[in-house]
């Protein structure tokens, strides 16, 4: 009968489990219905500015982009690694500190590689093997459009001053609630557009095509961070959702599991106590 009192103990734990993990999984459909949304309405938006960019871009002569075009030879590298706050999102986090290990050692072997991390769980696991020059964490408290614009600034300022000589984004890419798609993508210098130029109509601009440029390359920059961590936000959301699922199938598989069990040795147990009442019953008659 003990065993059958921790049978039943072990059902018991399982089945808290199980409400915990089913009350996360619909906490994160909820949040991430949300943050699917904001991704999939601005992306859009994103792609359209960074066409137009590239494509004005390429129908200029010389060096229009200024500081922020300027190719150099990369000896300093800064890796903008977003991860997130929280854990339990199965192998979200694990992907983009790997990522970020393996493109350092395959690209940047023998180079200085510095990192700002955005969320913590990152920035715990990667401070004890790189240096890390900046940790926002407090990002996902207010996630705006003006307070990511606060980092994308200060990236470009060190940028401009000569600390780095190339910059790149390392995230999750928001693709479905169960995909999430490792993306390591260059910030700075901003890359020169491959193949022609898709603007072909006479347009008349106003102001000048290079005053235009210069304009858009600071807003393009802010807005391509702000995609980023919104992609990120809303991968974390899904992986989240993804991996409670699997924990609440895995714990009802195994509470199911432990109750045939327990069915088992309650009906060994009743047949002993049969038995027993009946060799006991034999014995008097005897």
């Amino acid at each position: 009968m003990a065993n059958l009192k921790e049978i039943r103990n072990r059902i018991t734990s399982i089945g808290s489990t199980m409400q915990i993990t089913s009350a996360m999984k619909m906490v994160s459909a909820a949040k991430l219905k949300k943050a699917q949304d904001a991704i999939t309405q601005m992306r859009p938006y994103a792609d359209k500015l960074t066409e137009l960019l590239q494509s004005l871009s390429a129908t200029l002569e010389g060096e229009v982009g200024g500081v922020y075009s300027e190719q150099k030879e990369v000896s300093k590298v800064l890796l903008v690694v977003i991860t997130s706050n929280r854990g339990l999102c199965g192998g979200f986090n694990s992907s983009v500190i790997k990522a970020t290990v393996k493109n350092v050692k395959d690209n940047y072997k023998g180079k200085q590689v510095d990192l700002l991390t955005i969320g913590k769980k990152g920035n715990d696991l990667l401070s004890k093997t790189f240096t890390v020059v900046e940790n926002h964490n407090e990002i996902y408290d207010d996630l705006t459009f003006d307070n990511v614009a606060v980092i994308a600034e200060k990236i470009m300022s060190l940028f401009a001053e000569g600390h780095y000589d190339k910059v790149e984004l390392v995230y999750n890419r928001f693709k479905n609630a169960a995909t999430q798609i490792e993306t390591i993508e260059q910030f700075l210098p901003i890359a020169p557009m491959e193949g022609e130029s898709t603007v072909n109509a006479d347009y008349i601009f106003e102001p000048s095509k290079a005053e235009i440029v210069l304009e858009l390359i600071p807003k393009s920059l802010k807005t391509q961070l702000y995609k980023s961590i919104r992609d990120s936000f809303a991968s974390e959301h899904g992986a989240r959702m993804t991996a409670m699922h699997k924990a609440t199938d895995n714990a009802t598989d195994l509470r199911n599991d432990l109750l045939l069990t327990y069915n088992k040795a309650r009906q060994a147990a009743i047949t002993n106590e049969i038995l027993e009442i009946v060799g006991g019953a034999e014995a008097l008659n005897n």
